[in-house]
C-alpha cells in the first residue's frame, strides 16, 4: 500500500550563516575549552614521584597473615576459595604438623590477574588469615609472576606488617570477623 502524499513531510536542510561557514563559533568554543584547562585546577598526579593517598577501604594485593608464632594463620578450610566469585584461589590442604589445628595449606595460590578484588575472601575467612592490603602497584612480565603462592603472600605480610601503614580491616572477635558489627 503506497503512502499518501499528505502524510509525507519534507525536511529541508538547515542553511548555514556567514559565521557558521567561517567556523568562528567553533573556534571560539575550542579556545574557551583550552583556556579553561590551562588556568583551571590541575588534577594530574605525577605517579612515581607523588604517591596517591588511598582511602582506608582500598583493596589491593592479598596477603596471608601469620600467627603469633610466625606460622601461616590459614587452616585450609576452603571458605575463601568457595566465596570467591572469580575462582582465583587454589588451596591444597595437608595434615598439620602443629597440634592446635587439623590441617594447613600445603599449597595456596591466588591468580592476581583473575582476581576482581571484591574482598569476599577476606570476609569469608573464619580465622582472619587472608587480607587485602593497600599495595596497588602490582606488576609482572608474565602470567606466572602474577600467580602469588604461599611464600609470596607471606612475604607481602612481612613487607606490610613492618611498615605499619596498612590499615587492618579485620579484627578478631570471639567468632572472628563474623562477630564484628558492619561499619
Amino acid at each position: 500500500m503506497p503512502i499518501n502524499e499528505n502524510e509525507v513531510t519534507w525536511v529541508k536542510p538547515p542553511r548555514m550563516g556567514l559565521l557558521e561557514r567561517l567556523y568562528l563559533p567553533a573556534i571560539a568554543q575550542g579556545l574557551q575549552t583550552t583556556l579553561k584547562h590551562m588556568f583551571g585546577k590541575k588534577v594530574t598526579q605525577q605517579f612515581p614521584e607523588e604517591r596517591p593517598k588511598l582511602p582506608p577501604n582500598y583493596r589491593g594485593v592479598h596477603r596471608l597473615n601469620r600467627d603469633e608464632q610466625g606460622r601461616v594463620k590459614c587452616v585450609a578450610c576452603y571458605m575463601c576459595s568457595t566465596a570467591c566469585p572469580a575462582r582465583c584461589i587454589d588451596i591444597v590442604a595437608a595434615p598439620s604438623p602443629w597440634p592446635d589445628r587439623e590441617k594447613y595449606p600445603e599449597v595456596f595460590v591466588i591468580d592476581e590477574l583473575r582476581c576482581i578484588y571484591c574482598g569476599m575472601c577476606e570476609q569469608a575467612c573464619p580465622c582472619d588469615a587472608i587480607e587485602l592490603t593497600s599495595l596497588f602497584d602490582l606488576t609482572g612480565l608474565s602470567r606466572e609472576e602474577m600467580m602469588f603462592d604461599k611464600e609470596k603472600l607471606l612475604s607481602v605480610f612481612d613487607q606490610t606488617a613492618t611498615k605499619g601503614e596498612d590499615p587492618i580491616r579485620t579484627k578478631s572477635g570471639k567468632l572472628s570477623i563474623a562477630s564484628e558489627p558492619n561499619v
